[in-house]
């Protein structure tokens, strides 16, 4: 018979309560490279269907307050591909549209997201053993936006499942704030 969970224990508080650590978070160069991925074992995975109007996409993005998602397909088990609030916003839909015309109203998410099938992904073992700097580089040579990281899954013939992404725009703000907050530090 299992035994019965105990209750979490509380306790008075006596004294201030301090309000939590706020201000501008950044990252070093030399950091783990973990501590700027985000982690789908941590932040729930933000998705849209491949069906779905891009300005509906954006509106998804929006009230997630990401700037991207995850294409699935319909069954919800497989990542098909990645699309941005800039895909939305930039060309792809003008370029799509003079290729097979039609209204705004009728670009889907299929129609301008990055396709899966060509990407180059990282290994969550190799992220692990990671800095920020080598991160860093990696998209300089790519010339990406985004990075997705995968771990294996328990079952082979599944293979690789998605366990995180690197935003290089992301990553660009933390450590250009890093690189401001040392110049200060200095005089």
């Amino acid at each position: 018979m299992p035994s019965k969970p105990l209750p979490l224990p509380l306790f008075p508080l006596e004294t201030n309560l301090a309000a939590p650590h706020s201000g501008a978070w950044h990252v070093g160069l030399e950091d783990p490279a973990r501590t700027v991925m985000t982690d789908f074992h941590e932040k729930g995975l933000v998705a849209v269907a491949r069906t779905l109007q891009v300005d509906e996409a954006l509106e998804v993005m929006k009230h997630a307050g990401v700037r991207s998602a995850f294409v699935l397909d319909e069954g919800r088990t497989s990542v098909l591909g990645l699309i941005t609030a800039y895909d939305i916003m930039g060309e792809k839909p003008i370029r799509h549209l003079q290729l097979v015309g039609g209204s705004r109203e009728e670009v889907l998410v299929s129609d301008i997201m990055d396709r899966a099938g060509g990407w180059e992904v990282s290994r969550l073992v190799d992220v692990d053993r990671a800095k920020v700097s080598s991160v860093l580089d990696t998209f300089a040579r790519v010339g990406r936006t985004h990075l997705a990281v995968v771990d294996d899954d328990p079952d082979p013939a599944k293979g690789p499942r998605l366990r995180g992404l690197f935003s290089a725009a992301k990553l660009l703000r933390l450590s250009e704030r890093a690189r401001r907050a040392a110049k200060a530090a200095k005089g």
